[in-house]
């Protein structure tokens, strides 16, 4: 009887002490877990700055035009589109896969960026 009720008592205090972790734990993992990384570029005087961006997968990044004029962000591989976008407005794209994004402002060609995703 005393070997029963000792061992009931150890199962019952290794119970607690499993349901204690699990809610320390839980507690750890929700306050630790990391928000997602967010990278801006800048269009400003027919450029994208930076124009080359390493990022890790499950960056967004976000482009803002600082320009009086309209501009486009537009991958080459058909990935993201921006619409037409007026000074001060923002176009935002979720790079999830890594590979190398090129991107151009479909008006004016000749402004080019690259993101590469880690």
């Amino acid at each position: 009887m005393r070997k029963r009720v000792s061992t009931g008592i150890f199962v019952a205090a290794l119970g607690l002490g499993v349901a204690g972790l699990g809610v320390r734990s839980a507690g750890v993992a929700a306050s630790a877990l990391p928000r997602p990384a967010t990278m801006e570029v800048a269009i400003d005087n027919f450029a994208f700055g930076p124009t080359d961006l390493t990022v890790a997968a499950g960056t967004t990044v976000t482009w803002t035009n600082r320009d009086d004029i309209p501009h486009t962000v537009v991958s080459t591989e058909k990935v993201f589109k921006s619409k037409v976008l007026d000074t001060d407005e923002k176009f935002s794209s979720t790079f999830s896969t890594p590979g190398t994004y090129p991107y151009f402002c479909s008006i004016h060609p000749k402004m080019t960026g690259k993101v590469v995703v880690q």
